[in-house]
Parts: structure tokens; sequence; C-alpha cells
């Protein structure tokens, strides 16, 4: 089956779904291409830009979610430090770095082979799983970039229970 084929089993394009989503939710979003939607999106510590993309070579869905936040040379070593230490407790998605600005985000994908239609609670659940991992990491990088500290005194920092209320 060629992808003209698959396409046509599609009822709706994917990057249409999340857009039809976003208007619903009364989101912040620019439409960049057929195959592209930007969201923007604040959290507590900071803003992302959430990025869906249609990736029809893998009939896949991407989500990528980036916040404001360059890696400086000299920390570079150390913030791939901390991405492992990261990634090996990541359950959906992973962080990298952009190696040619020192930008930091969040990768998710998933497939919709053969035709698949993509859904809000699809939707719904990889931009939850970005904006909270990058919610949940955000200082992490911070106390890296920033503060000097090493990778695994950041995520130690980080990655505490609270018990009670203030």
């Amino acid at each position: 089956m060629d992808m003209l084929q698959i396409n046509s089993l599609r009822d709706s394009h994917p990057v249409d779904v999340v857009e039809t989503f976003a208007d619903e939710n009364e989101w912040s979003f620019e439409r960049s291409a057929e195959d592209e939607i930007v969201i923007l999106a604040q959290g507590i510590w900071t803003g992302y830009s959430v990025s869906f993309s249609w990736v029809e070579a893998f009939e896949a869905l991407h989500i990528s979610c980036a916040f404001d936040m360059r890696v400086p040379q000299k920390r570079l070593a150390e913030v791939r430090r901390l991405l492992c230490l990261i990634n090996e407790q990541m359950l959906f998605g992973h962080f990298e770095v952009w190696t040619e600005d020192g930008s930091v985000m969040f990768r998710h994908g998933i497939p919709l082979s053969g035709g698949a239609d993509a859904n809000d609670a699809q939707i719904d659940c990889m931009l939850n799983a970005a904006t909270a991992s990058c919610e949940r990491y955000y200082q992490a990088f911070q106390y890296v970039v920033w503060g000097g500290r090493s990778a695994t005194d950041a995520l130690d920092s980080v990655l505490f229970d609270t018990v009670g209320e203030a």
C-alpha cells in the first residue's frame, strides 16, 4: 500500500485534530504549515513552546516542547549527564539538547500506522506528558546551567516528595 492510499484511509489530518483541540481549549496557537502547529503553554516555572508535527514518512505524530534556556558550551557535558539521569526515568518521550543552539527540549512521538486517526485523548496525553515532564525537571536544568551544580545534585534537589501541606 502506498502513502496516497494510506492517507485516503485517514478521516482527518492529525494536525487538524490538534488544531481543533487547541481551539476548543482556547489555547494560543499558530499553524505554521499543513503538517505543524505550535501551541504556547504557560507553566509554573516558565512558558513552553509546544510543537506538534505530522511526519508522513513514518506516519507518526511528533511533539516537542521547548523552554527558553540555552546551554553554554562550558555546561554542556554536565547537562548531558543530567539528560541521561532524567531519561532513565522517562516512560514517555525523552529530553535532549539541540547542538545547533543549545536549547533543551522534550520530544515524543506516537505512530498512527495504517491510516489510524489521532484523537483528543491522545493529544491531551501527549501535551500533558510534555509539559509535566518539563515542569518536573526545569529546575534541575536551571541548577546545572546557571547554578553550576552537578547533574546528580540538581536531580536530587528536584526529586523529593513533600509530606503534608503548608
